[in-house]
């Protein structure tokens, strides 16, 4: 039974150790065990600078989200932010990016989960995969505390294998483990550290982009929280040193065990290194771990569909009937409708596979920076808002205001350039630019609509 209209306010069942979870969860997932094999092929052990970069500019644009929901509490999305900075074409347009690119990554990581799983269960790919969409289905209906616990525990066993890979690696590479010890060799003795120069490192941050995004889903479950504004707060300030221990450091690692040369697009890296280690179990490990990392991206892309269609429909951007939640305040309808597009992505994977993955992959590649820089500028202009207001100092503050905000767009940027002149990557810009144009053009359509609406009713 569906709640009247009035009834649309979210739980706020989610725990400060959910969020936690939620927040390093979100960092951790399947780009990182697979897909950084790809961009350590296309860059070299100098992939490190790459996922440097990306880091620090994801951090700074966090940093930045941080300071706008200060400013103005109580936004369940952070693409909100974007309409109170720049307006409603900002709101409209971020918001309808971030929803696609989450939309993609539903049957993007149904497939990657069915090819696993089907190692170990004897069914066609895509019946897995329809099994896996579900099962994570049937989670977010249930409620946002079931999101939570189950992202809960995925992002622990994620956390906890990242953890137990970096000591080993560690004590590997400078021969605590016995008398081999690569140590840093291995970082300039195949072709340099930066084999391919360093537009493949700017080339190679664009990869690192689409593997890294998920910081930010932590402003969308703050919002069923208790203290929505504190925990988005923390959040933000911390999510660099995970980025950095998580990402820079396992990768790090990986070209320090393994000659980058030996790498392969599409294997796990982490695998090789620990066969490299003579771990046994090496495969059947990581086979895990990265399902898990799996779900765990499949469980959240679900709940961050539903909830940013749920703010586009409460803002009048998308159709009114998604605003309606039932009684444990879930907005099933947004949910069914990431359930149906991954549904017929995992189907459509049936007949071309590596066609429909590439176009998923491709179609959302560089969405997301269009998203982060639309947020970046609604934070300059709100921030001269406010300093020019008098309005008291908010919690959290963007660092040297307004040159740190001018150097992550610049930054974001020269990734987009990169792209643009990298042949790998050139594909990708011109189908996430289609995206970007499309958004425009409707947002266009739905304003002229509005207008016309208004004008018949004087």
């Amino acid at each position: 039974m569906m709640a009247t209209e009035s009834g649309t306010e979210l739980s706020r069942t989610l725990r400060p150790r959910h969020l936690t979870m939620i927040s390093i969860g979100g960092i951790i997932g399947a780009g990182l065990f697979v897909g950084s094999s790809a961009a350590i092929a296309a860059a070299g052990p100098a992939i490190v600078l790459s996922y440097l970069l990306a880091g620090v500019l994801i951090f700074l644009v966090m940093r930045m989200i941080g300071e706008m929901a200060t400013m103005h509490p109580g936004q369940r999305a952070f693409t909100e932010l974007a309409r109170l900075g720049l307006g409603r074409w900002a709101g409209f347009t971020a918001g309808w990016l971030y929803w696609y690119f989450w939309m993609i990554v539903v049957p993007i990581e149904a497939i990657a989960g069915a090819n696993i799983l089907q190692a170990w269960i004897p069914l066609p790919a895509w019946q897995i995969g329809l099994l896996l969409m579900a099962m994570m289905t049937a989670v977010n209906l249930m409620s946002a505390r079931s999101y939570g616990e189950f992202e809960f525990w995925f992002a622990s066993i994620k956390v906890a294998a990242i953890v137990v890979f970096i000591v080993m690696a560690t004590a590997f590479a400078f021969g605590w483990l016995g008398p081999q010890a690569p140590g840093f060799d291995n970082l300039t003795a195949h072709q340099g550290f930066m084999p391919f120069g360093f537009l493949a490192v700017l080339g190679g941050a664009a990869a690192v982009f689409f593997s890294i995004t998920g910081a930010e889903i932590i402003t969308v479950a703050a919002a069923e929280s208790s203290q929505p504004a504190k925990a988005v707060a923390d959040m933000t300030t911390s999510v660099v040193v995970r980025i950095l221990i998580f990402y820079v450091l396992s990768v790090l690692l990986i070209v320090m065990v393994v000659p980058w040369t030996e790498v392969r697009v599409g294997e796990s890296p982490f695998t090789l290194a620990l066969s490299r280690m003579n771990v046994g179990w090496a495969g059947i490990a990581m086979s895990a771990v990265i399902l898990t990392a799996v779900l765990s991206c499949l469980n959240s892309a679900f709940y961050v569909c539903s909830r940013v269609l749920l703010v586009l429909a409460e803002q009048g951007d998308a159709p009114q009937w998604l605003v309606q939640v039932n009684e444990r305040r879930v907005p099933t309808r947004s949910v069914w409708i990431a359930a149906v597009a991954g549904v017929i992505g995992v189907l459509a994977a049936t007949v071309s596979a590596q066609g429909v993955f590439a176009f998923l992959v491709n179609s959302s590649g560089a969405v997301i920076l269009f998203v982060y820089i639309i947020t970046a500028a609604a934070q300059i202009r709100m921030r001269r808002a406010h300093d020019a207001s008098g309005l008291p100092t908010p919690a959290v503050r963007m660092w040297l205001f307004p040159w740190a905000s001018y150097v992550a767009i610049a930054g974001m940027l020269a990734v987009l350039a990169a792209m643009a002149t990298t042949p790998a990557r050139a594909a990708e810009l011109r189908t996430s630019l289609v995206a970007l144009v499309v958004a425009l053009i409707c947002y266009g359509l739905r304003a002229r609509q509005q207008g016309r609406l208004s004008y018949d009713r004087r």
